[in-house]
């Protein structure tokens, strides 16, 4: 979950770091620089952001056909993890 919140917290900000990199760049080589794009900026975040949770639905895999088997204390004391395991079919 933290990865996930990472990789969107980076995406929102890209537009912006790029931005300012990209103003300090040409303040520094003479260039005359209007002013920030505040709209523009957040819109470009706003896309990045929309796009990585398109992504993640359509690549990301998930859990229909198969069920979840919550945590257990085995007979030795440790504990085994939730997982998920493929549904049993019946035979015909």
């Amino acid at each position: 979950m933290l990865r996930v919140f990472l990789l969107r917290s980076v995406l929102i900000a890209l537009p912006f770091v790029i931005w300012f990199i990209w103003a300090e760049y040409s303040k520094r080589t003479g260039r005359p620089m209007g002013a920030t794009p505040w709209a523009w900026l957040c819109t470009a975040s706003a896309v990045l952001f929309g796009l990585s949770l398109l992504f993640m639905v359509v690549f990301q895999s998930d859990n229909r056909g198969e069920v979840y088997v919550p945590a257990e204390v085995n007979e030795s004391g440790r504990v085994s993890p939730g997982r998920f395991e493929e549904k049993e079919t019946p035979a015909p």
